[in-house]
């Protein structure tokens, strides 16, 4: 177990670098890839068990505690993202499937890796860990049909089949990561730092199909397909923090809510692209997987180093 665990560190720390190895393998050899399409809903829905092992019921009761941040958080999740990303094809115009798949992350909920660098940045964990809570739970029935809303002229969308799918391959298998948590609590517990490293491979594995599905026409989306998501994240990420500031929210709780609305459950829409839309749309969700560990990464850092250096100064003066 601790070879794993060293191992998952090793992996999980690299984890940029092995999406660049691995990509550009399945770019420039996609045949031995493309059969695995099929394997993606069921390497996210693995994803999502990770999640509902490292989740709790106590994930959830700052809804009781402090219902107005969280409902703040919700509401701006799901209405900054889904807009930013249809402003943002509509003005590069973008081609039908790229857009689509643009509004697709966007309308998609938060991950994981927003707790984490929440955590980094010194922000509001709890706050982080119970609206990305929340989020996964509405996702199967608001991500369809603001994706219909907003994608709909554009592609033909069968929504119910989006939500039927989201209920299998999201809620189904949070839910039941809840239950193996609170009724074999021993047995996650020594699972628990390997579960990251699961993660992490499934993301890899991801990525690497999805490129290989879509190397054809790869080359020519790819650089308008990366500025399009770079401008998603870095508005998705400005906004988030400035909105919530406006709401009177502290730096802190913004801080945590800028992470939840500028970075994506990109996963959920690469296994939603691939199955309900052109493989081209599924690009936009790859790329966003590396890009907002990248931005997140950065801006985490920055508010550490630049809070800690406030409060030695604050503790100066004060002194």
């Amino acid at each position: 177990m601790e070879k794993l665990e060293k191992a998952s560190q090793f992996i999980t720390k690299l984890f940029p670098v092995w999406v660049i190895v691995f990509a550009a393998i399945a770019f420039l050899s996609p045949n031995p890839f493309k059969p695995f399409g099929t394997f993606i809903p069921y390497l996210l829905g693995l994803i999502m068990l990770g999640m509902g092992l490292t989740m709790s019921l106590d994930d959830f009761k700052l809804v009781f505690t402090r219902p107005k941040d969280v409902i703040y958080g919700v509401i701006l999740r799901f209405v900054i993202m889904p807009g930013v990303a249809f402003v943002v094809a509509k003005l590069m115009g973008l081609p039908p499937s790229l857009a689509a798949g643009l509004i697709l992350v966007g309308a998609c909920p938060s991950g994981t890796a927003s707790n984490v660098m929440t955590f980094i940045a010194k922000g509001d964990t709890a706050l982080s860990v119970t609206v990305s809570s929340i989020n996964t739970v509405l996702a199967p029935f608001l991500t369809p049909y603001i994706f219909l809303l907003l994608a709909g002229t554009l592609i033909p969308i069968n929504a119910e089949a989006l939500l039927a799918d989201i209920l299998k391959i999201v809620l189904f298998p949070v839910a039941l990561g809840i239950l193996i948590r609170i009724f074999a609590a021993d047995f996650v517990e020594r699972v628990m730092k390997i579960i990251p490293l699961v993660s992490v491979l499934s993301i890899i594995a991801i990525i690497t199909i999805v490129v290989a599905l879509s190397a054809a026409k790869l080359a020519t989306v790819a650089a308008i397909g990366f500025i399009a998501v770079a401008l998603h994240n870095g508005l998705g990420l400005g906004l988030g923090y400035g909105a919530s500031r406006t709401l009177g929210m502290t730096h802190k709780k913004s801080k945590a809510l800028a992470f939840e609305i500028g970075m994506e459950n990109s996963g959920l829409a690469v296994a939603l692209a691939i199955a309900h839309l052109d493989p081209v749309a599924a690009i936009p969700g790859a790329i966003f997987s590396v890009w907002h560990n990248f931005t997140g990464s950065l801006l985490a850092g920055y508010w550490r180093s630049k809070d800690s250096e406030e409060q030695i100064s604050s503790n100066e003066i004060s002194a």
